[in-house]
């Protein structure tokens, strides 16, 4: 008797695999907001499955940490304390590293010209005055950072924690005054990359988790003290 028999053939995605997906999008734009109640009646209806593999996705999304589960309440969209996006930013950072470290020891000038295309994106967006299209470049930009390291387990940790930094970007959301800013600290990013400058990619990389975290965890500031950031 084979191994193998009694194996049943199975679908490269699942259903609830593709229902997760789905709810992790939307909870990352913002159009599933922290606080929000998830109903699986609501959701089987709208997707026309049963609420079987909905419960599962909730599962998974509540594993992940985009979901919490309140006995007695329900299912909720994870709501993030500064506590909550420091480690975000910090998890994410470190991740980033790993991956500059990789990329710096090989061809980083290919690596590097890269993530300048992904730049280049982020200011198509600027001038457009799309923020939507610019945090959307602006995730691509990490996510095109870490694929290129080739660890599959940097990017499985990484796919997680840029979700989470999707619905933190649309806190970021009118605390760029000149949104050139940003995008000229991604530039840095690659340019430093691209010349094969370690150290400097580090402290840059450092410096850009740093600034977002200012941001992030004071107060919307003034139009003047935006103009000085």
């Amino acid at each position: 008797m084979k191994r193998t028999e009694g194996f049943q053939p199975i679908s490269q995605e699942s259903t609830p695999a593709l229902i997760a997906a789905q709810l992790r999008e939307h909870i990352s734009r913002g159009s599933m907001a922290p606080g929000a109640q998830l109903v699986e009646m609501e959701i089987a209806s709208a997707l026309g499955v049963s609420r079987g593999p909905i419960r599962e996705a909730i599962q998974r999304l509540t594993q992940e940490g985009l979901l919490v589960s309140i006995r007695n309440r329900g299912v909720f969209v994870a709501e993030f304390g500064p506590d909550d996006i420091r480690d975000i930013y910090e998890a994410r950072t470190a991740v980033e590293k790993a991956a500059a470290g990789i990329l710096v020891s090989g061809d980083h000038a290919l690596a590097g010209k890269e993530l300048l295309l992904k730049v280049d994106d982020m200011d198509a967006a600027r001038m457009k005055n799309n923020s939507e299209a610019m945090s959307a470049a602006d995730v691509a930009f990490h996510e095109r950072l870490v694929e290129m390291a080739a660890s599959p387990r940097l990017s499985r940790m990484h796919g997680t924690l840029l979700t989470e930094t999707r619905m933190c970007l649309n806190r970021l959301e009118g605390r760029y005054l000149d949104e050139s800013v940003r995008v000229a600290e991604h530039r840095h990013i690659a340019e430093a990359l691209s010349n094969g400058n370690a150290n400097g990619l580090m402290k840059l990389l450092d410096a850009h988790k740093d600034d977002a975290l200012a941001r992030l965890l004071t107060e919307k500031p003034s139009s003047a003290s935006l103009q000085t950031a």
